[in-house]
């Protein structure tokens, strides 16, 4: 038992040390790739996805056919994905959120053919602006990420989301140029 403690409490310890190192990945974001499909068109990703306007309230995103919406995210660099913020209404926001890491040219016709990297189940009271942890060895080299929404809170026809904010960091890659050679003797 003391064991188990001891191991909860480095890992907690370590999450703890992972927060402070978080950005806003919106800065790293590829905007002119960024695709939703199935939003309504007068309430588009922008509105929850976008810094200047995911914090006001009465912009959102909204889907359009029916509650299901598939965002994809391409990065500009490689990045480490720790956690996500998704805030909505309490009766239209999305409950069942899978993550696809590195998974392009998704549609809804085969989202169902890839095993997520990692499924979300927000109730309510995560939607008031919550941070969610993504199984963190799971979002380790993200060149793009695909968000589906499965469903919302009470079955409703239209899904809303008010943000989605991404943290992490970025992937620090080698500068080869920098690297002296090391001589055989």
């Amino acid at each position: 038992m003391a064991a188990a403690s001891a191991a909860s409490a480095t890992s907690a310890t370590s999450a703890t040390a992972i927060n402070r190192n978080q950005v806003d990945l919106s800065d790293f974001i590829n905007w002119s790739g960024v695709e939703c499909l199935n939003q309504n068109f007068s309430h588009t990703f922008t509105n929850a996805l976008n810094q200047t306007c995911r914090d006001n309230d009465s912009l959102l995103l909204e889907s359009d056919a029916d509650e299901q919406l598939l965002i994809y995210i391409p990065f500009n660099q490689v990045v480490k994905l720790h956690s996500l913020v998704i805030k909505g209404p309490e009766e239209e926001g999305p409950r069942t959120v899978k993550l696809f890491s590195n998974k392009e040219n998704m549609g809804f016709g085969n989202v169902n053919d890839y095993p997520p990297s990692d499924t979300i189940v927000l109730s309510p009271e995560n939607l008031t602006g919550k941070s969610e942890v993504v199984k963190y060895v799971k979002f380790q080299n993200v060149r793009s990420l695909t968000i589906f929404i499965e469903d919302n809170q009470s079955g409703t026809d239209t899904t809303k989301i008010q943000k989605i904010a991404l943290y992490g960091t970025t992937v620090e890659t080698t500068d080869m140029k920098g690297l002296k050679k090391i001589e055989d003797h």
